[in-house]
């Protein structure tokens, strides 16, 4: 059975409040008081639990982290990142998810906000007025990759239009000039910003976007099933951008059941940058987001907002690094040119 703050009392021989006091140093105790607490508390193995904690110093020593999921390398990634810098100081995660539903993102926010110090929370399909709304609230907040903006908040997200555009031109410096967009969720602001750079650069360049942005997602199965569609199309795309890698993933997966050669007859794209991307086949070209990076920085950020110790907001487009591989090439025309 746990030890609790009334058998310290009991031990010390003062009073449940005085235990209290003395623990979180609520106010002052006679020294002596203070030793015979001290000793029984050591002499019982008494740690107060966070919810104890909570009740009596306002603080948990926990931060809340919510998702839209967990599952995959790239949350994976992420996650170690923060917990990495939680473990620096000496603080615990409670992580739950959204699945980018509104309404499982409100139940979430709802079941950690007094349960924790403060929140990081990515949600790319949350309004900003939903994000604003976040902000009236007495938790602190940290957001990643959530349409954040103008709000007086701390946002790190990641440069999901440069990467995208850098990547489109990637294409079309090979010489492809039918580029084939499988976008993402469109109520997701990363999605959105991934077809806003990919289609401020073939605009750039002089091109049109029709009939070759497909609406996909962020998982494998939308990617093969938008690559099969993009095979039936006249004239057929000579490049493929996936909205992530994992749709990048699928699309190969796609073309390579349908014995289309890559990047010889099909060059493809993902984004993100996850470690298995390396050793799809052939390897792919994508935008290397620094994800546990920012993860370390989102969580070491909100502790010191926790603790007072950040006064102006810190708003920061991370950049993402454009990673070529053997899955894009010259497109087929500009090699026999």
């Amino acid at each position: 059975m746990s030890v609790t703050i009334r058998d310290v009392a009991s031990r010390a021989g003062v009073s449940i409040s005085t235990v209290s006091r003395v623990l979180n140093g609520t106010s002052p105790v006679r020294e002596e008081k203070r030793q015979l607490v001290l000793e029984a508390a050591d002499a019982l193995g008494y740690s107060p639990n966070p919810a104890a904690l909570s009740l009596l110093s306002k603080k948990t020593g926990g931060l809340g982290v919510l998702l839209p999921f967990v599952g995959g390398e790239f949350f994976s990634e992420l996650l170690n990142g923060m917990d990495e810098a939680a473990q620096e100081l000496g603080m615990f995660l409670l992580v739950s998810t959204s699945h980018r539903q509104p309404g499982e993102f409100r139940k979430a926010i709802a079941a950690l906000d007094k349960r924790v110090d403060g929140l990081v929370v990515m949600a790319p399909e949350l309004a900003r007025e939903e994000a604003a709304s976040l902000l009236r609230t007495k938790t602190p907040v940290v957001f990643l990759n959530t349409d954040a903006r103008g709000l007086e908040a701390d946002v790190f997200n990641f440069d999901n239009h440069a990467g995208a555009h850098a990547l489109t031109e990637h294409l079309l410096r090979a010489g492809h000039e039918r580029i084939a967009l499988i976008a993402g969720p469109q109520d997701a602001h990363d999605a959105r910003e991934r077809l806003r750079g990919y289609t401020d650069a073939i605009t750039a360049a002089g091109l049109s976007t029709d009939g070759l942005v497909y609406s996909g997602g962020f998982t494998r199965e939308a990617g093969f099933s938008c690559a099969m569609e993009i095979l039936e199309a006249t004239p057929r795309p000579s490049a493929i951008l996936a909205a992530n890698d994992y749709c990048a993933l699928g699309a190969i997966s796609a073309l390579h059941q349908a014995g289309v050669e890559i990047p010889d007859e099909i060059a493809v794209c993902g984004f993100d940058g996850l470690a298995s991307a390396a050793y799809s086949v052939p390897p792919l070209t994508t935008a290397r987001v620094p994800v546990q990076e920012i993860g370390y920085r989102a969580i070491r950020r909100l502790a010191a907002r926790v603790d007072g110790n950040a006064s102006d907001h810190e708003q920061q487009v991370v950049p993402v690094d454009l990673v070529i591989r053997g899955s894009s090439a010259p497109a087929p025309e500009a090699v026999e040119a």
